[in-house]
């Protein structure tokens, strides 16, 4: 199927130089968005969130905070392990989903009293790395609501080379225009995560790489979890939600398969670091 595909639609993000469509915002369909993330994509990266659980043994003992939670698989799954959870996740329609889960989850972060009598210790940053304008202060966030001796675990996109989906997240850049859009594999080059450790007082602790397929039942499912992850969301404000739509069911053919389904293979990186004051 791969063969059979051509790069003619990519004609269709060209615009004049210094010009900027105007295209209806896309927070409008941000609470069909957040169902299609709990419903569709979370669950590519149980792997992830179970291989991190597995290496700091989390359990009874342990206090787990999710910056970025999103509607809160990774919780769940601390939680089904015994562990005391709570999220931090900006989006309202996302944490009302984690709400609909009972979970505990405020919008953003909180005093610094309240802080001290709610540190972690373990806080993840799962989801919120690849997408985030500067991933220092998330960093720093994430070291001051974690307990001395406690750990921070950040998570990125394994090299573009071992992602069958870096071709799909490259619609993201190349229909944003001259927005700012992330590359989400701008964390992903060795050593990149762990130049964010020091400034945030933290040192690393170890890390390791995981498989994380994202399968889906068919070509919609697959356009409508990858637009849930917010990644293509500086696209569609420049080219507009129709266009990245179909450039996605475009890019996304050779990993159709005879069956209807979708199915691309991953890696995913992710960073132990432990708080060292």
């Amino acid at each position: 199927m791969a063969s059979a595909r051509t790069t003619g639609t990519t004609g269709t993000t060209a615009r004049p130089t210094g010009a900027r469509p105007h295209h209806p915002r896309t927070g409008a369909a941000r609470p069909a968005r957040a169902r299609d993330w709990a419903e569709i994509q979370e669950r590519m990266l149980v792997p992830l969130y179970e291989a991190v659980y597995d290496r700091l043994e989390v359990g009874p003992a342990s206090s787990v905070l999710g910056l970025g939670c999103r509607s809160g698989l990774a919780l769940l799954l601390a939680a089904g392990r015994g562990a005391q959870v709570a999220g931090q996740e900006p989006r309202d329609e996302l944490r009302e989903l984690a709400h609909d889960r009972r979970l505990r989850v405020c919008a953003g972060p909180r005093t610094s009293a309240a802080v001290a009598r709610s540190a972690h210790s373990l806080v993840t940053v799962f989801e919120q790395l690849p997408g985030a304008a500067d991933a220092g202060p998330v960093v720093a966030e994430a070291a001051r609501l974690t307990l001395p001796g406690g750990h921070v675990v950040l998570a990125a996109w394994g090299p573009p080379e071992r992602c069958e989906s870096a071709p799909v997240l490259d619609v993201a850049r190349r229909m944003a225009g001259r927005t700012t859009a992330r590359d989400p594999f701008e964390l992903s080059a060795p050593g990149a995560l762990e130049d964010l450790l020091a400034p945030a007082g933290l040192r690393p602790a170890g890390s390791g790489r995981v498989s994380c397929p994202f399968a889906y039942a068919d070509l919609d499912s697959a356009v409508r979890g990858l637009l849930s992850t917010g990644l293509f969301e500086p696209a569609e404000e420049f080219s507009g939600a129709s266009l990245v739509a179909k450039e996605l069911e475009e890019v996304l053919q050779p990993y159709l398969r005879a069956d209807g389904s979708v199915r691309m293979e991953n890696l995913f990186h992710y960073l132990v670091a432990e708080r060292s004051r």
